[in-house]
């Protein structure tokens, strides 16, 4: 697949890319796709919900009242369940809800997730981006130059951008990651995905290396 290099402005540069069909290319499976963002909304959740059992909860240790000869029912302490203040029957306890996926599950997702971007024209290759020092109003500028400011934009890029990030963190719609810290939940929650000529470059090294 061949995209169109632009520049800040959104003009295109005369240069192109060819992005792998291999891993842009291939027929989608929603179902790895699917685990795959299961498993990262899973591995963000804390799991330290914890509710206190009868013998955490305050109280005496006393039996209520004898056993038999009351005409009443049988009873242990204050803490039981059953009254009000007594501890809780399988509540929930702190738990990591994170699962394993193999890694070949994980990179079909990935690529799938990438595939579905390419069908739908949500790839956009922009030049290296430098900025001299952080400047929202540049970035801003920049994603409506690109017809992005409206749309929940990853930038993708080769290396850390200390500016970069800082001009692009008060943007809510917009996220910069480093590739090697993409993955299938942030491809999958955006609309357009950005690639530095840079960041797009490393997916047909990556895949030359592997061939």
């Amino acid at each position: 697949m061949q995209l169109n290099v632009v520049n800040i402005k959104g003009k295109k540069t005369g240069r192109t890319i060819e992005l792998p069909d291999e891993i842009f290319g291939i027929e989608p499976n929603e179902h790895v796709v699917y685990l795959a963002v299961k498993q990262f909304l899973a591995a963000q959740r804390q799991g330290t919900h914890k509710v206190k059992t009868r013998l955490e909860v305050k109280g005496s240790s006393r039996k209520l009242h004898k056993q038999k000869g009351t005409g009443g029912s049988r009873k242990g302490n204050i803490r039981n369940p059953l009254y009000k203040g007594g501890g809780t029957i399988f509540g929930p306890k702190p738990r990591d809800y994170d699962f394993k996926l193999n890694r070949k599950v994980k990179d079909l997702a990935k690529m799938s997730a990438l595939s579905y971007k390419a069908k739908n024209d949500g790839i956009v290759v922009v030049e290296d981006i430098q900025l001299d020092a952080p400047k929202t109003k540049e970035a801003v500028e920049m994603l409506k130059a690109l017809k992005l400011a409206d749309k929940k934009t990853l930038l993708v890029l080769a290396e850390y951008n200390d500016n970069l990030h800082l001009s692009l963190r008060n943007l809510h719609h917009v996220e910069s990651l480093v590739m090697a810290d993409m993955n299938t939940y942030d491809i999958v929650n955006a609309d357009v995905l950005l690639l530095s000529e840079s960041a797009a470059k490393m997916f047909s090294e990556e895949e030359a290396v592997e061939a």
